[in-house]
């Protein structure tokens, strides 16, 4: 079974304000992240967030499935929060998809295309790429959950990529959406629908 973790635990400091209530088209930055997970078929979604308001911890329980609180969220960037999720993880799960709550440009259709690359090859580390560039939302199997879990800052999940280089499986997706997030008004007025 392929769960779903959200890192939403971001201050939104280049925004300037909490982006993911922000609007995209019929919704919200989080509310086309997480209609996106569903849409692709995806019932066990977790999203882990740090210091927000109560506002959004509402909208993301009224939305999605399981909210997880990440109380290191203002120092241990988005590995704390990988690691809050997993630590909730059932027993049947077996893969997790790593996926940015500030990236509402997700597309339904790579989340099911990475989805079946790992039910079909059974690799550990499923990653997309577009024009040689990695992206989200990711896949990573249990058989490095442990090793994530004992990352300790200053490591990174980038550095925890580049350690695994050889072992990932790139995935070519036709589509740059896989590199886009949010971080600056310019990026949001730049995207939004």
């Amino acid at each position: 079974m392929i769960a779903a973790i959200v890192l939403a635990a971001g201050l939104s400091l280049r925004m300037g304000t909490q982006k993911l209530l922000m609007p995209w088209g019929e919704t919200t930055v989080i509310g086309a992240v997480l209609k996106a997970l569903k849409d692709a078929g995806l019932s066990d979604i977790r999203v882990v967030t740090g210091g927000i308001s109560a506002e959004l911890q509402l909208y993301i329980q009224v939305v999605s499935g399981k909210l997880l609180y990440n109380k290191d969220f203002a120092d241990g960037e988005m590995l704390t929060s990988l690691q809050v999720g997993l630590k909730d993880l059932d027993k049947e799960v077996d893969a997790i998809l790593v996926v940015l709550g500030d990236q509402p440009q997700i597309e339904a259709k790579v989340v099911v295309e990475v989805s079946r690359r790992y039910e079909a090859t059974h690799h550990s580390i499923v990653v997309p790429s577009y024009k040689m560039h990695r992206g989200h939302p990711w896949l990573l199997g249990q058989p490095y959950w442990d090793e994530v879990l004992a990352f300790k800052a200053p490591l990174t999940l980038r550095d925890f990529l580049n350690t695994h280089q050889q072992d990932i499986d790139y995935l070519t997706v036709d589509t740059p959406s896989i590199l886009q997030d949010l971080d600056t008004p310019e990026d949001y007025a730049r995207s939004k629908p």
